[in-house]
C-alpha cells in the first residue's frame, strides 16, 4: 500500500504525486518549481536550491528531514553545472551521506530545468 504526501507544492498537471511513501520508504522526484509552478529563473544555482528546498520541504511533511535520505540521484543537463550542485548540496546533507549518483542528461520534459533530484528517504511510521 502507498500513500501520498500531504504539501503545499504546486499541484502538478501531470499525473503524479510530488511524493508517495510505501513500506516506511519515501519516494520523490524534485523540480526547481516555486509556488507558482514555474521554473525559477537564474540559472544552476538558483534552480540547484530550489530543487533543494523543494525536497526539504517534502521530507518535512512526511515526518522525516534531510537526515532520513538513502539515495539522491542527480539529474542535470551540463556536466559543469555539477560543482555547483555538488557546493549547494554539501549545504542541505550531512555524513553519514546518502548514496548518490550524478547523472548527465540531454533535457527535461520542462526545457528551461537544469537540474533534477530524484530521492528515497525511509521515514517514520
Amino acid at each position: 500500500m502507498i500513500y501520498p504526501v500531504s504539501t503545499d507544492l504546486f499541484a502538478a498537471k501531470a499525473p503524479l504525486e510530488w511524493a508517495v511513501i510505501g513500506n516506511g520508504i519515501l519516494f520523490t522526484a524534485q523540480i526547481p518549481i516555486g509556488a507558482d509552478g514555474a521554473v525559477v529563473e537564474g540559472g544552476i544555482e538558483l534552480q540547484a536550491r530550489q530543487t533543494l528546498e523543494n525536497l526539504r520541504h517534502t521530507l518535512e511533511c512526511a515526518g522525516g528531514s534531510m537526515l532520513n535520505l538513502t539515495q539522491v540521484l542527480i539529474y542535470v543537463t551540463r556536466r559543469e553545472d555539477l560543482a555547483t550542485v555538488n557546493r549547494l548540496y554539501a549545504e542541505y546533507v550531512t555524513a553519514p551521506y546518502p548514496n548518490r549518483a550524478a547523472i548527465i542528461v540531454s533535457g527535461f520534459a520542462r526545457e528551461e530545468m537544469l537540474v533534477e533530484m530524484v530521492a528515497y528517504a525511509a521515514v517514520p511510521s
